[in-house]
């Protein structure tokens, strides 16, 4: 189970005081972001390519004369933090953003793991938080600093049921996942208990766990095999997918594998292979069928980067266009960091048909977002494929 670090809300609290009325704030005409994104480790795929997404936005506006809030501009500036993809570095990185890097908001840490803990720091300082990518309902429970650019996993988890249902007539799952991390577990229990209302109790036939040291699955594996399953879902970080696909197949496993939406990576089928093309899972984003501002969007970050935007590099973009959004919104900036950031909460609470990237979205009391999932195909060609919208 993922241990979420306890904090103090009154040292937390104290130490805010302490650098708000030493005079410490933004400079009058700009604007700083906070970036809490994994640019190394295991996650580095996934952290560079929100980066580019929330940099495109930063840039579109920084070009066209800055942000304006209360007839005045202002040049948004970001401070960068490499959370290494590391929950402690996570937490670290937003106290870090919050009390020396003085910012009014924070994009990300991306994934739940890091989001979790990292969503508490900033709910107990009072500054507003998004995630691009986090699906974990905890995320944002109970915390009304804490948002989110995607949606949740109950319903990722419903959408796969659904699709397993209806595109493989699947009356019998199976499930493999790291039962130590936020976000394949509960993505494994939101799925289990989907598929099981439509099917019965005990139509998950095999529901494997393992631990993050465990490199050797053929014991979970050989389980699964002999269940007697129709699809076997692996809600695992793109990382972690290459090598679990690798032992299914030598194991006897036959059938078809699928996924959430952090298999997304440009890294995955470079890493897998053939392996992976005809398996699905899903997305906030496909750029292989994008139109309208999607489709400019994909065109522009191919232009930057010479690469297809995935959806962590969509969802970069999004969360970073609902902030600033937010804040365009204001009618002031007051200087004053507590009441800032207080009306800046309030005020992405109010978003309501926001036209992002990676679909239309009405942001809810909850910080949760209501909006659509894409079923993706890896198709021969090793490209992430549109295959089917899943509606809320």
């Amino acid at each position: 189970m993922n241990m979420v670090p306890k904090v103090n809300q009154w040292v937390c609290a104290f130490i805010l005081q302490v650098f708000l009325f030493a005079g410490i704030g933004q400079a009058a005409d700009i604007i700083k972001i906070g970036l809490n994104f994994p640019y190394t480790g295991a996650r580095e795929s996934a952290g560079l390519a929100s980066r580019v997404g929330a940099e495109m936005v930063k840039d579109r506006i920084n070009a066209a004369g800055g942000l304006t809030v209360g007839g005045k501009k202002y040049t948004i500036e970001y401070v960068h933090a490499d959370n290494q993809s590391s929950t402690q570095q996570a937490v670290a990185k937003s106290l870090e953003l919050i009390t020396q890097g003085r910012v009014l908001a924070i994009i990300g840490p991306k994934d739940s793991s890091r989001a979790i803990p990292a969503g508490g720091i900033c709910q107990s300082f009072g500054t507003p938080m998004i995630s691009p990518t986090s699906t974990n309902p905890r995320t944002t429970q109970d915390r009304p600093y804490v948002f989110r650019a995607c949606f949740l996993d109950p319903f990722q988890g419903e959408a796969m049921a659904s699709f397993s249902t209806t595109e493989f007539n699947a009356e019998k799952a199976a499930v493999l996942y790291n039962i130590a991390s936020a976000y394949p577990k509960g993505l494994a229990e939101f799925f289990k208990k989907a598929f099981e209302e439509k099917h019965g109790k005990g139509s998950v036939v095999a529901f494997e766990d393992f631990h993050p040291n465990e490199k050797d699955l053929s014991r979970q594996l050989t389980k699964i095999v002999a269940s007697g399953a129709d699809v076997l879902f692996v809600p695992q970080y793109d990382n972690e997918v290459p090598e679990i696909v690798r032992q299914a197949r030598k194991s006897g496993w036959k059938k078809v594998i699928l996924g959430g939406d952090a298999w997304e990576t440009n890294s995955l089928v470079k890493n897998c292979g053939d392996l992976c093309k005809g398996l699905f899972f899903t997305s906030h984003f496909a750029a292989i069928g994008a139109k309208g501002k999607s489709l400019d969007f994909v065109r522009q970050y191919q232009a930057k980067t010479n690469e297809l935007p995935t959806g962590d590099a969509a969802l970069g973009y999004d969360a970073a266009d609902i902030l600033m959004t937010a804040i365009s919104s204001l009618k002031t900036l007051t200087g004053n960091l507590v009441k800032d950031r207080t009306a800046l909460k309030n005020k992405l609470i109010e978003i309501k048909g926001f036209q992002g990237v990676s679909g239309a979205l009405d942001m809810t009391a909850g910080g949760d977002p209501i909006k659509s999932a894409t079923i993706i195909r890896i198709n021969e060609k090793g490209e992430f494929e549109s295959y089917k919208i899943q509606n809320s």
